[in-house]
């Protein structure tokens, strides 16, 4: 087994390699010597990008379509929310900025239905801040975080989010060996910001094994984690022949399930 890019780019962020130099562009237009060693700009290049379907009960409620990006030395997870009924009443967005160090660079979310409102989380000194913005608030109320500025963003319903940290796990904790993929034994603690709820807390990753799934009436052969917390825990599937992508995602006491398009 070899590792994918998408696990290539998260061992790059989290042992803070360099990303691949990016050739330079002669100036087309040719104003100036100064413009001609100018370095064109690199294009971002997508690890990973589709939807997931959301689905309570069997019946699909959310679609979440995502990017996640190498761009201007960054990682950019950017994730859209939309009501599946076609009504409209549910409608947010996120952006997520991280360096090849894993430090939060910053996490934007925005929402316009049901309600306006917005927050961004930023480092400050080692730590995180939380700015939320409201329609009747007259300036952000801010929130400290007494936590390292590596901490992961696991947001509210964003499911790539949690696509991102099992990357993270797979490169701090994981390796190829013998055609396999050998873990660290037991669970691994992360401790993680939840913005929308301003809270922080303490999750765990365990890798469980190969294990057949239905997808879209297809079984497929994927590889199980375990994500748990306080009170709860999903199971996650993601393809180890297809850059580790997040699959599918069963929430059993809730009766919720999400499906990658």
């Amino acid at each position: 087994m070899k590792w994918s890019t998408a696990v290539r780019w998260l061992i790059a962020m989290v042992l803070g390699c360099a990303f691949a130099a990016q050739a330079q562009a002669p100036d087309q237009k040719q104003d100036t010597a100064k413009d001609k060693d100018k370095a064109k700009q690199p294009a971002a290049q997508t690890v990973d990008s589709g939807s997931f379907g959301v689905f309570i009960k069997g019946q699909r409620v959310v679609t979440e379509s995502f990017t996640v990006q190498q761009e201007r030395g960054l990682s950019i997870i950017k994730s859209h929310l939309k009501d599946a009924s076609g009504t409209a009443n549910y409608d947010q967005s996120s952006e997520l900025e991280i360096m090849p160090n894993a430090q939060l660079v910053r996490y934007e979310w925005d929402e316009t239905t049901p309600a306006l409102s917005s927050l961004v989380v930023t480092p400050s000194n080692e730590f995180l801040i939380e700015k939320i913005s409201t329609s009747t608030s007259a300036k952000p109320a801010e929130q400290p975080f007494l936590m390292p500025n590596t901490s992961m963003i696991l947001d509210n319903n964003f499911f790539v989010h949690r696509e991102v940290l099992l990357w993270r796990y797979l490169a701090a904790d994981c390796h190829p060996e013998g055609g396999n993929l050998q873990c660290q034994k037991g669970p691994v603690e992360f401790g993680v910001l939840v913005p929308e709820d301003r809270t922080s807390m303490r999750v765990r990753i365990e890798l469980v094994g190969k294990e057949k799934v239905n997808i879209r009436g297809a079984e497929r052969e994927l590889l199980r984690l375990n994500l748990s917390g306080e009170g709860f825990t999903w199971a996650l599937w993601v393809d180890d022949h297809d850059q580790f992508k997040l699959m599918r995602l069963a929430i059993p006491a809730d009766n919720t399930e999400v499906v990658r398009d």
